[in-house]
């Protein structure tokens, strides 16, 4: 019980703090956008978010059981405070989004099936193949965060897994996580296989000026190599795969990526420049998007950005409590209708008997 308590706590208490308090309700609202698709797939789970320290996210996700036994009624994301600064946010919350989106679609059990079908048909790469597999449930998340926010998610990407080389290079298949250093060239190969840019090969091409293979073991500089090789193959596994719960469709296609295309984000920029009012009725993780691919092309500062996402992200949460107690009273003004109804009825059946 007390083990409850506290997972819920933080995530309670943090929303009486002045400004973290309305962030934390407005990246609610992003993460139900990530979430949310149309087709009617699946039921939306409710998402809070709360902060804690550490580089990375997490998330207990709804419909798993809590330590007092009981199934956990929403999806409680913890978000790093050191990742509240700018877009790069997006890149942390929705890959978390992304492994709820992954357990409601089944797509992790339904990928490994795939792959394991790989391991037996192309014998001479049945070791890389289950490589991939064992990485597949955090690969699955990024996948989802490329596709929903674009460049940004590779960025933030970099952002968190930038460590010294020996964390970089670091290989345990026994750890979830993919190597740091091929999980940056995935991302970048991913986002190549939704919307091909030559941002992508720079961006790939940096991560390797920064961390340059050369020096490995020989072990581990063949085992990069192979895994690399066979990077677009299974991206391409990843783009086209159609699980039984998506009705016949892919992921890319259920949300809806042709909208996050470099090119339509740098037209959407400017056309927010012109008209601001625009952005603000937009999809939140649209907006995300844009704003870093504006950030990766230069066209906006930092603290122009951080800014920006501050008045976002309070836009979001009072417009969620708004349209919150619109409904509310919606329902109550019904309520009272049908109760005057009920009561004009009741002394009517009266007056006649």
């Amino acid at each position: 019980m007390l083990n409850e308590f506290d997972m819920f706590s933080d995530a309670i208490t943090q929303r009486s703090e002045q400004d973290n308090g309305t962030w934390l309700s407005g990246l609610d609202i992003v993460a139900a956008d990530a979430l949310s698709m149309p087709g009617q797939f699946y039921e939306l789970p409710p998402i809070i978010c709360y902060l804690d320290r550490g580089p990375g996210a997490a998330i207990r996700r709804a419909r798993t059981r809590l330590p007092g036994g009981y199934w956990n009624p929403v999806a409680l994301i913890k978000v790093p405070r050191e990742r509240m600064v700018g877009s790069g946010i997006a890149a942390s919350l929705i890959h978390e989004v992304g492994h709820q989106g992954a357990a409601l679609l089944d797509l992790v059990p339904s990928l490994r099936g795939a792959l394991q079908g790989l391991q037996r048909t192309d014998t001479a790469n049945r070791d890389m193949w289950a490589v991939w597999e064992r990485w597949i449930s955090e690969i699955v998340a990024d996948f989802w965060s490329v596709a929903r926010v674009g460049v940004i998610a590779t960025l933030g990407l970099i952002g968190v897994v930038s460590l010294p080389r020996a964390f970089v290079f670091r290989v345990d298949l026994n750890d979830p996580h993919p190597s740091p250093w091929l999980r940056v060239k995935l991302s970048a190969a991913m986002g190549q296989a939704l919307y091909p840019d030559p941002q992508w090969a720079r961006l790939a091409a940096l991560w390797e000026e920064l961390y340059p293979r050369k020096g490995l073991d020989p072990e581990r500089g063949a085992l990069f190599e192979r895994l690399e090789a066979l990077m677009p193959a299974f991206v391409a596994l990843l783009a086209g795969h159609r699980p039984a719960k998506l009705r016949g469709r892919t992921l890319p296609e259920v949300l809806t990526v042709s909208s996050r295309a470099p090119t339509e984000l740098t037209r959407l920029f400017s056309a927010w420049s012109e008209a601001p009012a625009e952005m603000y009725r937009a999809r939140p993780t649209l907006v995300f998007a844009v704003l870093g691919q504006a950030r990766a092309d230069g066209r906006l500062s930092p603290e122009d950005e951080s800014v920006l996402i501050g008045k976002l992200l309070t836009f979001w949460a009072l417009k969620t409590v708004l349209d919150t107690s619109y409904e509310c009273a919606l329902m109550s003004g019904r309520l009272r209708q049908s109760r005057a109804a009920a009561r004009q009825h009741e002394s009517h059946s009266l007056t006649i008997h």
